[in-house]
């Protein structure tokens, strides 16, 4: 008990310092200016920061609850204590020659963990062969996602050192937490020692990953599921959205929202135009007839290579600076209606997550950092296999062959 006990008290502290790491922006007059938001109406209670006392007694939660079953920090010390290291210098590598790979594995990280826990039943084919059976990687949600590749470019390395040791699971975990940090991101502790699923769960993946054209109602409520509360729904949704918004979600809202045949009537003629000039097919047409705006050279350039889509960027406002990537372009974004994705916008139809957006917006973009390191050690601690249970693939796409 006392061991467990000084294990808990000892990672807590490493959480608040790596917390304190990630916060590399002084906040001074943008706290206060948190700290005094409110939403119009005078009688709703402001959005508070929350203070290192707090976040201590949130990460110690975190260290005694189920979440953490048999997990560990550092949990391969023992068994291969070069993993983690080579996670993050193969991480390194990849992303000097594709900066996108953060964004990718991100969302593959979501999707995985969003369907029963982080196991990494999204990357596994467990058909074999059979054409008639349905596969999670291959449910409508999780058509575009990519990273597959990366993941098992990683797992090689490890197996090349570590055989059979090292699970594809906590492979995407850290992987995506290296991701997160390279691109700017802030830094936070991962617990290890996931084990794999032997399925994969196609029609949970298709009932319960968020959808693009969902409304607050929706969205608020499958992530409530899943022990997350709005304020962590805001923060891992500003995270999620960081990444280039493919055409695919975009293109529905322009010209058949929900089934209708017509454009999403919540979106202003000239933002439809805007989005147009990236995502229609001829990325021409306006939506009141009349020509859209000629696309920039770097517009014509991101069509020819095939990636087409929009960033919540300096690109849809000239009034929003550009930046790192983990800061308030996506809040910012909301607060103009700017919203690329009918879910994103849904964000302002809620009293308490429009002023979480408002709260996020007002500052330079440290407390967002925060909130999504506590939410996203949160999300990668989900249920999921330890222990004797799943098994430890070797290739991430395969289930090991069982006698």
């Amino acid at each position: 008990m006392m061991a467990s006990s000084m294990k808990g008290l000892a990672f807590a502290m490493v959480v608040i310092f790596s917390v304190l790491l990630s916060l590399n922006n002084p906040r001074g007059e943008s706290e206060r200016a948190f700290l005094s938001v409110s939403s119009p109406s005078s009688q709703e209670p402001p959005v508070n920061l929350v203070s290192l006392a707090s976040t201590k007694d949130f990460f110690m939660e975190m260290t005694d609850g189920e979440a953490q079953k048999n997990l560990d920090y550092d949990f391969y010390r023992d068994t291969c204590p070069e993993a983690e290291t080579i996670v993050r210098d193969t991480m390194a590598q990849i992303y000097s020659q594709q900066k996108n790979v953060s964004a990718q594995l991100l969302r593959l990280f979501f999707h995985d963990c969003f369907i029963k826990g982080c196991d990494a039943s999204v990357l596994l084919d467990d058909s074999n062969g059979n054409k008639n059976h349905s596969i999670e990687k291959q449910a409508v949600p999780n058509k575009s996602l990519k990273g597959f590749d990366k993941i098992d470019q990683i797992k090689e390395v490890l197996e090349n050192v570590c055989p059979g040791v090292v699970s594809c699971a906590d492979i995407l975990a850290l992987a995506t937490r290296d991701g997160i940090v390279l691109a700017d991101g802030p830094f936070y502790p991962v617990f290890t020692g996931r084990r794999d699923s032997t399925r994969s769960y196609p029609d949970e993946a298709m009932a319960e990953i968020p959808k693009p054209d969902d409304n607050i109602t929706q969205t608020l409520r499958l992530f409530s599921l899943r022990g997350f509360s709005d304020r962590e729904t805001v923060s891992l949704l500003g995270a999620a959205r960081i990444p280039k918004i493919g055409c695919e979600f975009i293109q529905a809202r322009l010209n058949n929202f929900k089934g209708t045949g017509k454009p999403d009537p919540t979106v202003s003629p000239g933002f439809q135009n805007e989005m147009r000039i990236f995502c229609d097919d001829n990325g021409t047409r306006s939506s009141q007839n009349s020509p859209a705006p000629a696309p920039s050279r770097g517009v014509l350039k991101e069509r020819s290579s095939g990636r087409r889509g929009m960033p919540y960027f300096q690109q849809l406002s000239s009034s929003i600076s550009s930046g790192r990537g983990f800061d308030t372009h996506y809040y910012q974004s909301l607060l103009k209606g700017r919203g690329l994705l009918f879910a994103d916008q849904q964000l302002m139809a809620n009293d308490r997550t429009a002023r979480l957006v408002r709260a996020y917006a007002s500052d330079d973009g440290s407390t967002f950092r925060m909130d999504f390191s506590r939410a996203m050690m949160k999300m990668s601690e989900r249920r999921g296999l330890t222990g004797s249970e799943g098994q430890v693939r070797v290739h991430c796409s395969l289930p090991l062959q069982t006698s």
